[in-house]
């Protein structure tokens, strides 16, 4: 999904682990941040597309969408928002 230029806010108050960065590079992709039953979960847009609500947080080549649900009690992105699939274990 391209990205308007002024469509969404940046955010420089949260910060991406080096592993989160290293792990959504791996996947080319763009990733989101929303709620879930268990509290913020880290998803790719293909799976969670964003909202125009949405605030930016640069992550290496990409950048991950951050529910403003969830923005005002995040300080950092970290591997503990990444759900573990199958294939996960196979790298």
């Amino acid at each position: 999904m391209p990205i308007r230029p002024g469509a969404y806010p940046f955010s420089g108050n949260i910060g991406v682990t080096e592993d989160v960065v290293e792990y959504i590079n791996r996947r080319k992709s763009d990733f989101r941040i929303s709620t879930s039953c268990g509290g913020p979960i880290l998803l790719p847009v293909s799976i969670k597309p964003p909202k125009k609500t949405d605030i930016l947080v640069p992550a290496g080549d990409y950048v991950i969408f951050v529910s403003i649900h969830q923005a005002r009690y995040l300080s950092t992105i970290h591997m503990g928002m990444v759900p573990l699939f199958p294939d996960d274990f196979c790298e």
